[in-house]
């Protein structure tokens, strides 16, 4: 019961976007950038009982020119700020960041000068992951997310026009100083 049964004649018809999706979906290799208790919760993750290895992503890498997803765990104070963003800078494209924790995503419970309030002041982040520390399984739920994203991509022409119209759309946005209510 392989694929090529369920094939008319053998013949399987895609677009360059979907199989680049594909490939590129199942061969991520994430940086290592454990700042705090999340990267305890990240380093299980790639253990043999959560076994990462079965979403291709069983090797973290230590060089940045290798990687193409940045899990920032933990929370990144003023000092690495700098350093993250050049480890950011040295990753080739596409690329991938995923804040690991409440720390990263917003500062968490360490609100004052030391702690950045949230590393998209930093670099971009494409998934949030909640918790403290949040759970192997909640990153490999995010994984499986990112995977969708990431094979739903566009390339080329099409992906700068999406870049650029999603950037027009967040200068026009609203400051959230100037929200009023609740915000959503």
């Amino acid at each position: 019961m392989g694929v090529e049964e369920k094939l008319p004649a053998g013949v399987l018809l895609s677009t360059v976007e979907g199989l680049a999706g594909y490939m590129r979906k199942a061969s991520l290799w994430p940086a290592t950038f454990g700042l705090a208790c999340c990267a305890i919760e990240m380093m299980t993750t790639g253990a043999p009982r959560y076994d990462a290895a079965r979403f291709g992503m069983e090797v973290f890498r230590a060089s940045p020119r290798q990687a193409d997803l940045m899990i920032v765990a933990g929370r990144v104070s003023q000092k690495m700020a700098p350093v993250l963003r050049q480890i950011y800078d040295q990753m080739p494209n596409p690329k991938w960041v995923l804040a690991m924790g409440v720390c990263a995503s917003s500062g968490g419970m360490f609100n004052n000068y030391a702690v950045v309030q949230g590393v998209d002041h930093v670099v971009p982040v494409d998934m949030y992951l909640p918790g403290c520390p949040p759970r192997p399984e909640m990153l490999l739920d995010a994984f499986l997310k990112l995977h969708e994203d990431i094979k739903a991509a566009k390339l080329g022409s099409n992906r700068k026009a999406l870049e650029a119209e999603q950037e027009q759309a967040a200068l026009e946005a609203a400051p959230t100083l100037e929200m009023k209510g609740l915000l959503r």
